[in-house]
């Protein structure tokens, strides 16, 4: 049957976490939980056998079941916990992607989960003051005290004693990589300003994160920090890099392959 759509849709907001999601499930979990299955069916059998007095030998299988059945349920309780983690991910990126959605009022254009090898982008704005790069972290609050996160410019600290640059550094290679994908395909250079989300956690920048080019915010702030920056691009370079942008995420699959 040949489809009578011309090119592949749009990425929706955590569309890419939403298909690891299922993958675990459908091809990790279940596995072992069909595996659990096969040895009680087993055992249950050779059980029946022996009650019945038709000489069957059930200690070898209850033995085996006995080894089976633990190992397969730490597996299961180890993805489910797996699972667990992405789905926080998964709600946060489309909490971000509906405050990001009142951008298109103002003219922007908004990309979601961005696909490329072995990493993707979250979301992209392309607005008139320039073209952002937002990747969200949905982290968990700490059980006591307020959500609450220190960025000093090059670092992130959390009030649960964690301290890391990780985001940092991963944002700033994602906007290099959209740097270089743009100029490819266009020709020309625009202006990516690297942004990294918090959703419900209270961000505390110190004087030397305000001359970093990185943002880190709560996500609830991010649409106005993007409508009152200065004008850096017009109209026709908007839907120059939004063209550019939306034929890579449409063929993408097509070039996967």
């Amino acid at each position: 049957m040949k489809s009578p759509l011309k090119d592949n849709p749009l990425h929706n907001p955590a569309e890419s976490l939403d298909k690891e999601i299922d993958k675990v499930i459908n091809e990790e979990a279940v596995v072992y939980l069909l595996i659990c299955g096969f040895f009680i069916l087993i055992t249950l059998l050779e059980w029946v056998k022996w009650v019945s007095d038709t000489k069957p030998n059930p200690v070898l299988w209850s033995i085996l079941t006995v080894i089976v059945i633990p190992y397969c349920t730490y597996r299961v309780l180890a993805i489910r916990k797996k699972v667990k983690r992405l789905r926080l991910g998964r709600d946060g990126e489309k909490v971000v992607g509906q405050y990001l959605e009142t951008l298109r009022e103002t003219s922007a254009k908004v990309f979601h989960d961005i696909p490329a090898k072995g990493f993707n982008l979250d979301h992209v704005v392309i607005a008139k003051s320039g073209i952002y790069v937002i990747e969200t972290k949905t982290y968990s609050k700490p059980a006591s005290g307020a959500p609450k996160l220190v960025f000093t410019g090059k670092q992130l600290k959390f009030n649960t004693g964690v301290i890391t640059d990780k985001p940092v550094i991963q944002v700033q290679a994602a906007c290099n990589w959209l740097c270089d994908l743009l100029k490819q395909s266009t020709g020309k250079s625009f202006p990516v300003k690297p942004v990294i989300v918090f959703p419900g956690w209270f961000i505390e920048p110190t004087s030397e994160a305000r001359s970093s080019d990185v943002w880190v915010l709560n996500p609830k702030g991010l649409p106005t920090f993007i409508s009152n920056s200065a004008d850096r691009m017009n109209s026709d370079e908007m839907s120059m890099a939004a063209y550019h942008l939306s034929r890579y995420v449409r063929t993408y699959g097509e070039k996967a392959k």
